[in-house]
């Protein structure tokens, strides 16, 4: 279980570290706006790696079944970015979607 921790704290780590870098890049090269909207993607993508690497620590423990309480993430991310006129949904999802990128740099850097 201890490498099961740290890998999830390093899949954590590089999906907040990617998602920091490409809010950074997309603020200096579109508008503050568009990172904005990027930055409450990344945000609840990576709150979607947490609760899904927290359902997948209690499977073995006390449940043979997965949560499905995290796939409430993404559909509140398009509700809420279809609502709020300050986000826009293209780049909320395209943040939501970099924690993909973060695990699969984990996977290389690990074989």
């Amino acid at each position: 279980m201890d490498d099961y921790f740290r890998l999830q704290r390093r899949l954590l780590l590089a999906t907040l570290l990617l998602s920091a870098v490409a809010v950074v890049v997309t603020a200096l090269v579109a508008s503050l706006t568009t990172a904005f909207s990027l930055m409450v993607g990344a945000l609840a993508g990576l709150l979607y790696l947490w609760l899904l690497s927290c359902s997948v620590t209690r499977l073995g423990e006390n449940s043979r079944r997965m949560s499905k309480a995290q796939l409430l993430v993404p559909v509140a991310l398009v509700l809420v970015s279809s609502k709020v006129p300050q986000l826009s949904t293209l780049p909320a999802l395209l943040g939501f979607l970099l924690y993909k990128p973060a695990v699969i740099l984990q996977a290389v850097f690990d074989t």
